[in-house]
């Protein structure tokens, strides 16, 4: 497949993998449409139109919209996870009920995320992800105050849509704008997810008590998903004024069929575990320490720690695996860190406690290298579409069961033991596959 060109419809342009495109070489606008005449009858793609150059400024305005884009993919969690006991006080909601939607977001992203390459291909993967940050701004704002535990949910799960399409898709706006620079641009991404991430769970609570009430204090993480999709906005308005810079002598992609690909397999096992494992550490990391005899206080920091640890590595682990033929080894020093940070909470959880906290939060960098990846493994932005679906879907899936297990062998089993074993028994599989996604492979090559 190298050295041909694709492109995914409405925002792509040409990627050639034999050759770099030049800094400034960018795609069409997203969501431009496609008259009926244009399409191909085997993948609904337009065909070759007459090519112009895209302004400069617009290469600026979609780096604001992609870092505004990654700093609203997880706070809508987050900051529940902070009130949940205000929630469940103020909402008459069952333990039960509470204890199931910590596993709602992992579902919402396996089953929306599916549909993210067909909206793509339908509307553009720009006009997407401004509908899914729209999506995060309505149901954030409206959810705290629907009045009863299904309305809540319902509007939970409305941002949750907009998240799980949104993850799916910025990867392929990554790869789309800028082909030359995967690693760079997932750094800066990866980077904004995890602020995001840290800046919900540390402030939410203060906001809780400036505001008045937990309800303002969760609603008020609506005005950064409006202020994200403002830059898509004014990308979409361009639309019809900015063809694509190049977009001429496109050849037809081969149908890609994923689940035939051992590389995307292993990418989704792999993306699976790492969740598995991140999901395991936030849910259940502080209770281990707080069991050993920390304090309440000190294991929260502890917690903070291991979260803000991956602003900065998240901005230079993809850079670093660009730069690398095969990603199998930064997977299992990844991995080896997640064992090692394990076997010390299990034989000295309280007089390690910092130590195994900054292990933790090394091996929970596997997301940006899986990130990463996905946009190495595949030479067509068609194909990263499929790959960041199929890989995300599937490897959430995966994740589902891993918090749940954890605590049920907690309670049965009396103590930290077994679930510490889990734990570290499932950095083994996690290297195996990553050290397998990691080769220089493309599932095009493989389908």
């Amino acid at each position: 497949m190298r050295g041909r060109t694709g492109r995914c419809p409405g925002t792509a342009g040409p990627v050639d993998p034999g050759r770099s495109p030049g800094r400034f070489s960018r795609p069409a606008p997203d969501g431009a449409p496609i008259p009926a005449t244009d399409r191909t009858a085997d993948n609904d793609r337009p065909t070759p139109t007459t090519p112009t150059t895209a302004p400069r400024w617009l290469n600026g305005v979609v780096l604001a919209g992609l870092v505004l884009a990654a700093l609203n993919l997880r706070p809508a969690i987050t900051s529940l996870g902070a009130l949940m006991e205000e929630v469940r006080a103020g909402l008459g909601m069952s333990g039960t009920v509470a204890g199931l939607l910590t596993s709602v977001p992992a579902l919402c992203f396996a089953a929306f995320g599916i549909a993210a390459p067909r909206l793509a291909r339908r509307r553009g993967p720009g006009t997407v992800v401004c509908a899914g940050m729209a999506a995060i701004a309505v149901g954030v704002a409206v959810r705290p105050f629907t009045g009863g535990t299904a309305g809540f949910v319902t509007a939970s799960a409305l941002a949750l849509a907009g998240i799980a399409v949104s993850n799916v898709l910025l990867p392929v706006i990554i790869k789309n704008w800028f082909p030359d620079r995967v690693g760079p641009m997932t750094g800066i991404y990866s980077m904004a997810l995890a602020l995001g991430t840290s800046l919900a769970a540390a402030t939410t609570v203060p906001l809780t008590s400036a505001l008045g009430g937990w309800r303002p204090g969760l609603a008020v993480w609506a005005a950064l998903a409006v202020a994200a999709v403002l830059p898509w906005a004014l990308v979409l308005r361009r639309r019809a004024t900015t063809p694509v810079p190049g977009a001429a002598h496109r050849t037809e992609d081969r149908p890609i069929r994923i689940a035939a690909s051992p590389t995307a397999w292993s990418l989704a096992v792999f993306f699976g575990l790492q969740a598995t494992a991140a999901y395991i550490t936030m849910g259940w990391m502080p209770q281990i320490f707080r069991d050993a005899g920390v304090s309440a206080g000190t294991a929260g920091v502890l917690l903070a720690v291991t979260m803000a640890l991956g602003v900065p590595l998240s901005f230079v682990l993809p850079r670093l695996a660009t730069r690398m033929r095969h990603q199998g080894p930064l997977a299992a020093g990844l991995g080896l860190c997640g064992l090692a940070g394990y076997t010390g909470l299990w034989l000295a959880p309280a007089s390690g406690a910092w130590l195994w906290a900054l292990l933790m939060g090394v091996s929970n960098c596997a997301f940006p290298l899986a990130l990463t990846m996905i946009g190495m493994r595949a030479t067509s932005a068609a194909g990263v579409v499929k790959l960041s679906a199929f890989a995300q879907s599937v490897g959430y899936l995966i994740s589902l069961p891993g918090p749940l297990l954890v605590g049920a062998l907690y309670q049965h089993s009396g103590g930290w033991g077994i679930p510490i074993a889990l734990m570290a028994g499932l950095m083994v599989p996690q290297i195996a596959v990553g050290v397998l996604a990691g080769r220089d492979r493309r599932i095009e090559d493989e389908t």
